[in-house]
């Protein structure tokens, strides 16, 4: 492994700190409270005013969910790549006694599916007001069995088991197992 070279920091960090995180659909604020820097410090860095220690940048990259290097190198922009880490917190979108849903796909205000990793203890469910009209989901289930409503009609479903359905009535996934199921979910959005 070679050494961080501070030299990076230099020329245009504000520039792809400022595209990273609007890739992210994140405001100043946000990425402020992930990484603990605040909210003006960001904003002159971002302008290209202010010229961050390698602590700072350390604190960004880490709130970005990539590395100093991948943060302070001038082709970090370019690369079409978006990864999310298993152990990324910022990507969980609940838990609770009932169910966990991490989010695997980029969290951008401008996409059209959703994509979730849903796990859930015996017992436990998910249940959903309608969302936007013409909103569909797709299951499939990974472990566990599961029972999927929507609307009036359900259908049960086990291990490899898939199922779609409109999301735009009110739905539920519920766990009707004696362990734990996880299920991936997919949300087209209309």
């Amino acid at each position: 492994m070679t050494a961080f070279d501070p030299s990076l920091l230099n020329g245009n960090l504000g520039d792809r700190v400022r595209s990273m995180r609007t890739k992210r659909g994140w405001s100043l604020e946000k990425l402020g409270d992930a990484s603990g820097v605040s909210r003006s410090m960001l904003s002159q860095i971002e302008r290209n005013e202010a010229n961050p220690t390698v602590m700072v940048a350390l604190s960004i990259a880490k709130a970005l969910g990539v590395s100093l290097d991948e943060l302070a190198s001038p082709a970090a922009d370019s690369s079409p790549l978006e990864v999310i880490r298993g152990d990324d917190a910022q990507y969980v979108y609940r838990s609770d006694a009932s169910c966990r849903i991490r989010t695997l796909s980029p969290l951008s205000a401008h996409r059209e599916l959703e994509f979730y990793e849903i796990s859930l203890p015996p017992g436990g469910e998910l249940r959903s007001a309608p969302h936007f009209a013409g909103t569909h989901e797709f299951l499939t289930v990974q472990s566990g069995e599961v029972a999927v409503e929507a609307g009036e009609h359900s259908a049960l479903l086990g291990n490899g088991d898939s199922v779609s359905y409109p999301a735009d009535v009110s739905h539920a996934i519920k766990n009707v197992g004696s362990s734990e199921a996880v299920a991936y979910l997919i949300d087209t959005v209309p």
